[in-house]
């Protein structure tokens, strides 16, 4: 099939997965415990290591529009951390004190750099990967304005959201003029398949061992 062909199959397919993924991460009764700036040092880590994972790929990427497009995704990443430490601070929380990498790197990080072809990493990073924090940013979304956060909802909604949304957009194009042989195409949905697979247990695991849900993306 053509590239367009498989991109739109593959987001049909990736879709019927995201909705099981939004509602596992709406899944359980939250408590106080659960709060926006719990979940927005979460955000901090995610935005760090996307946009790290965007500049490593960029290095190693020869195709010019996806080493542009890998450029504005760490820009645009690196804002949203920016964003979010400013959202802290006005809440009251010293950013600077909080430093994201402390833990070492999430699961999702070390798999998506051990990607090396140019078809592999857009089809888990830009493609799926964004995909899943569309969905996620919306769960966040609605908590945050379950308790009356209108200012963090509408950093996401104005901002980071028509961001991710711009970066998955970029990955389907990228991904219909790279992924055009059957070798590429198998090897985009099995990557896309298996960002979400650990995107899913990701979120279980959090949910059950920490309570963490509602978590945004990146």
């Amino acid at each position: 099939m053509s590239g367009e062909e498989f991109v739109a199959a593959l987001d049909a397919e990736n879709q019927a997965a995201l909705l099981r993924l939004a509602e596992l991460s709406a899944a359980g009764d939250t408590d106080e415990s659960l709060t926006v700036e719990k979940l927005l040092r979460i955000a901090l880590k995610n935005e760090l290591e996307a946009s790290e994972i965007a500049a490593i790929w960029m290095s190693a990427t020869t195709e010019l529009d996806v080493k542009l497009a890998l450029a504005r995704q760490a820009g645009d990443e690196a804002k949203h951390y920016r964003l979010i430490a400013d959202r802290l601070d006005a809440m009251g929380i010293d950013s600077e004190g909080i430093d994201p990498r402390r833990g070492g790197y999430s699961p999702m990080f070390e798999y998506l750099r051990s990607l090396e072809t140019t078809v592999a990493r857009v089809a888990a990073g830009q493609f799926t990967r964004e995909g899943i924090a569309l969905v996620r940013n919306e769960c966040f979304i609605d908590f945050c304005l379950s308790l009356r956060d209108r200012e963090t909802a509408d950093l996401y909604s104005r901002i980071i959201q028509p961001d991710e949304r711009h970066h998955h957009e970029l990955g389907r194009r990228l991904l219909a003029r790279y992924a055009i042989t059957p070798e590429q195409q198998a090897e985009a949905r099995s990557e896309a398949r298996r960002t979400i697979e650990m995107a899913e247990e990701i979120q279980e695991m959090a949910r059950l061992k920490s309570g963490v849900s509602r978590a945004p993306g990146c």
